[in-house]
């Protein structure tokens, strides 16, 4: 019988310690060791299987390349943050809040995939048949070879997989099913990476697509140890506010395609519907004519999306005024203020300063900078914002404005959109879009005279107002 020993393992980090302690002296962070009982030199079922490669090393020209044809998937924003379809063998992990919709979502892939592709299997360790049957009939999703699955036990669910074969499995979630091989409880973290072990062996020897639903932790990364997403090949997070009908759907690492892509969704009655043209959707309620609003053009993965981003500036008499931020970096807002205060010359010292980017989206580009230094001015001045232009850069401490990537791309879909004109960084050479005036400045100073409109009803052919002057609220 194995000799059984007591470890503590961090749920960040995955460090081990013989003993509990508050604070885990490798990551940091408080409270995050759990107690593991662990069966000393046992193995679990995945390293008892036969390794993913074969026994023998081979030279690169000598591996022979099977084709390798995607599973096709329903709708565009999907496809595209997968890469363009479903790998077979590929281990993909879906993360997102509690409400945000990775089982609705999920549902309706499976319905959709059992229609069009073959087999489904839904292994549900959450919610009952019944359930998910009510869900799927709220849905209006109705499918002769989708399958489901109400159970917790790992080492049933894999034999069902097996017997069955199908072409497509949803575990929903890792975090709560368990292994009998496992004597900790289930969501530990040796349950986890053990459980996405045993799964990924399955899926690389069958040939079958797995796709995992993590819970995420308080702070917005995925529960459990951070070998889980170096395990899966992709990782897929579903982002976006419970109270905000957009979800984003956004690929942080893929094995088999591009990073960084983002497929937009809006939740309705009938489940997630896919949102074609994002940018028309986040300025359908703009309101050009108040100061405080500008629109900026930020680039999520290959596809660039139009965003309004609004400010708003109020006399406080507090010492420490407020700065708020949604949707936008804290950090990155206080040294906008700071560039705005020292080099542009608008005092905000006794100013409560309100940024939100609209529409629920979490933007961390810093190609944002200038919008939202420019809808902080318009607030403070009082004056609007040219509505027919686009604002692109990035903000240094000197007050300059620097170069993002992709600005040509960017301008061709503000001009799509019924855009004129646009204030970018100074480039050698400045793109030139057709019907739409690219204007490039070097500092934000610049920029913010030629933003900002004099006084209400100004045309743009007019002189702005002098950026350097002083305004009340």
């Amino acid at each position: 019988m194995a000799k059984q020993r007591t470890i503590f393992v961090c749920q960040q980090c995955d460090a081990q310690f013989p003993r509990w302690m508050g604070r885990c002296t490798e990551c940091g962070t408080w409270d995050s060791l759990v107690e593991q009982v662990s069966a000393k030199g046992a193995g679990g079922g995945a390293r008892a299987s036969r390794p993913i490669g074969g026994n023998q090393p081979l030279a690169l020209p000598a591996i022979v390349m099977g084709d390798v044809e995607r599973l096709p998937v329903r709708g565009s924003e999907l496809s595209r943050v997968l890469g363009g379809g479903i790998v077979p063998g590929s281990l993909v992990l879906v993360g997102g809040e509690p409400g945000a919709g990775k089982s609705t979502l999920l549902l309706q892939i499976s319905a959709e995939f059992a229609q069009d592709v073959g087999p489904v299997l839904y292994v549900s360790a959450e919610e009952s048949q019944q359930q998910i049957k009510l869900r799927a009939t709220r849905l209006g999703l109705s499918a002769d070879e989708l399958y489901i699955l109400a159970e917790t036990n790992l080492d049933t669910a894999i034999k069902q997989i097996e017997q069955m074969r199908p072409k497509l499995v949803i575990v929903d979630s890792i975090q709560t099913v368990y292994s009998d091989e496992i004597t900790s409880a289930a969501g530990s973290v040796s349950q986890v990476r053990e459980g996405a072990l045993r799964l990924q062996r399955v899926a690389k020897d069958n040939g079958i697509s797995i796709f995992l639903v993590g819970h995420v932790t308080k702070e917005g990364a995925i529960a459990g140890p951070r070998v889980l997403e170096h395990i899966v090949d992709v990782v897929l997070y579903l982002e976006g506010d419970r109270f905000h009908q957009y979800r984003l759907l956004r690929g942080v690492k893929n094995r088999f395609g591009s990073t960084n892509e983002v497929g937009v969704f809006e939740m309705v009655q009938l489940g997630m519907v896919e949102v074609t043209n994002p940018s028309l959707v986040f300025l359908a309620e703009r309101s050009a004519g108040s100061p405080g609003s500008a629109v900026a053009v930020t680039l999520e993965g290959t596809r660039p999306l139009l965003i309004e981003v609004q400010a708003l500036t109020s006399h406080t008499a507090n010492a420490q005024p407020r700065r708020t931020a949604n949707g936008f970096d804290q950090n990155r807002l206080a040294m906008i203020i700071a560039v705005l205060s020292k080099r542009v010359g608008v005092p905000l010292f006794n100013q409560d300063i309100y940024v939100n980017i609209v529409g629920g989206l979490k933007v961390t580009e810093p190609s944002v900078d200038l919008a939202v230094a420019t809808a902080i001015a318009s607030s403070f001045r009082n004056q609007r914002v040219d509505p027919e232009m686009v604002l692109v850069g990035e903000i240094g401490l000197s007050g300059e404005l620097r170069s993002v990537s992709q600005l040509e791309r960017r301008l061709n879909e503000a001009a799509k959109l019924g855009f004129a004109r646009g204030i970018v960084p100074h480039l050698e050479p400045t793109p030139q879009i057709a019907g739409f005036n690219t204007r490039p400045v070097r500092s934000l100073t610049d920029a913010v005279r030629g933003a900002l409109l004099g006084a209400p009803g100004r045309s743009p052919g007019e002189p702005p107002a002098d950026a350097g002057d002083d305004g009340d609220d």
